[in-house]
């Protein structure tokens, strides 16, 4: 998921971590996962600005299996800065993580990693998962010794979302086939851009730099080797690598086109320009989606609309569950895992939030595929979020990728803040993973 703006987030860190402890010091007095009535209970813990689409399947789940109570909770919007270091203390503590968790794909390197703090979810016969997904979804649910730690639960295809009447102020097509062939490749986003720009509509067109260098990074990188940060020996090779450079380059120069808004993803910000025409377009992973219906409110419903992202295809996010190991109930967790990541609650989850199968079966069916939102001005979703990942190559992330991820984007949003000039930016961001890398060390 996005972060927040650095001060806000650093705020929200400090509370975060006051609750972790609170959490932790709660979950140490002999708490035996039962209620007063002597029902196992099972917390679940996910993020994102829509959370997992989870509301009703733990409803049908309490009443399809009496004795059983289950806690879903939506902890924070933030993975990186907020969720994953909770995780992480939570997991070292012994207690508070919870009972099922999401795993967020580009942290997935990182929590794989701490094979002791998951359950084997195999031993519970959750192997026989392996046919409901694509070989690396289900790959990337072992840690590095062989256990099955995750359940893939979605797939964060690709699109483009966009205002219509933003659009049709400032001249440019506003039907949807329309400006996918306007922007078929990247060359004429960036024509598209400044076409917005030179028009005088006073929104921004594109909503901040770090959604779309995500965006044109992982395809890149896609279509490459499938390397980004990191090499499959978990080198660091950021600063040498060409899938990077050309996402880093292709902000800076949207940046010197003014194109480019300065709201950084999920602050109040950009919330609330979101809410008032701030700006024009944004990228768009299937999950996404859900966030600009919760967010834009229905107050905008219709003015939003959903094109191919330009290079047709791409995958930015998707997640796992998982069972920690300081479960008081791992049969039933692994459980609850495997009915909120089966075909048919993947379905109803991309129903409630957009968030797109990684089940096989769930890409087919008839509810996603033929899905059109009337969010979205009626867009078929369920085709253009499949057509993006048909074809799309997995992307490596290692272990240490979340934490870099971080840390070289605030560098990115600091180039088009103005903190950082444009030629001393590219040096500060290979150095500022740079950072994350030596003091892991």
């Amino acid at each position: 998921m996005t972060r927040v703006l650095r001060r806000t987030r650093a705020v929200a860190l400090a509370a975060v971590l006051a609750l972790v402890a609170t959490a932790t010091a709660a979950c140490s007095n002999g708490d035996d996962g039962l209620d007063a009535n002597g029902n196992i209970v099972l917390t679940v813990k996910v993020f994102g600005g829509a959370g997992f689409g989870y509301d009703n399947l733990v409803k049908q789940y309490e009443k399809d299996h009496k004795g059983i109570k289950v806690k879903y909770q939506i902890v924070t919007d933030d993975y990186d800065n907020e969720f994953r270091p909770q995780m992480l203390q939570w997991l070292e503590a012994g207690s508070g993580a919870g009972d099922v968790v999401g795993i967020e794909e580009q942290g997935v390197g990182q929590m794989m990693s701490l094979s002791d703090a998951w359950a084997d979810l195999s031993q519970y016969g959750l192997n026989s998962r392996k046919k409901d997904y694509p070989s690396w979804k289900w790959e990337l649910g072992h840690t590095g010794d062989g256990k099955l730690a995750g359940l893939g639960t979605d797939v964060g295809g690709m699109a483009m979302c966009y205002r219509t009447d933003l659009f049709k102020k400032a001249g440019l097509p506003t039907d949807r086939d329309k400006v996918s062939r306007m922007w078929k490749d990247w060359d004429g986003f960036t024509k598209a851009g400044e076409k917005f720009v030179a028009s005088g509509v006073k929104s921004a067109f594109v909503d901040s730099p770090n959604q779309l260098y995500n965006t044109r990074m992982i395809q890149e990188a896609g279509k490459a080797d499938g390397i980004s940060y990191f090499d499959r020996h978990d080198k660091y090779v950021l600063g040498k690598n060409k899938a990077v450079r050309t996402a880093f380059d292709y902000i800076k120069t949207l940046n010197s086109k003014k194109i480019i808004g300065k709201y950084q993803n999920l602050s109040d910000e950009w919330k609330k320009a979101m809410q008032a025409d701030g700006f024009a377009t944004m990228a768009c992973p299937a999950w996404m989606m859900g966030v600009i219906k919760d967010t834009s409110g229905k107050s905008n419903a219709g003015k939003w609309d959903v094109a191919t992202v330009p290079g047709g295809s791409g995958n930015w996010g998707g997640s796992w569950l998982g069972v920690p190991a300081q479960s008081k109930h791992p049969e039933e967790a692994a459980k609850l895992a495997s009915y909120l990541t089966s075909t048919s609650s993947q379905v109803t989850a991309f129903e409630k939030i957009s968030a797109f199968p990684s089940s096989v079966k769930g890409q087919k069916d008839p509810k996603v595929a033929k899905l059109s939102d009337k969010y979205f001005n009626d867009a078929p979703t369920g085709k253009i979020i499949g057509d993006s990942v048909r074809n799309f190559k997995p992307v490596y992330f290692g272990e240490l990728h979340s934490a870099v991820r971080a840390a070289v984007e605030d560098v990115l949003f600091g180039m088009v803040q103005g903190t950082y000039s444009p030629s001393e930016a590219w040096p500060k961001f290979v150095k500022a993973g740079q950072k994350v890398v030596d003091t892991s060390q």
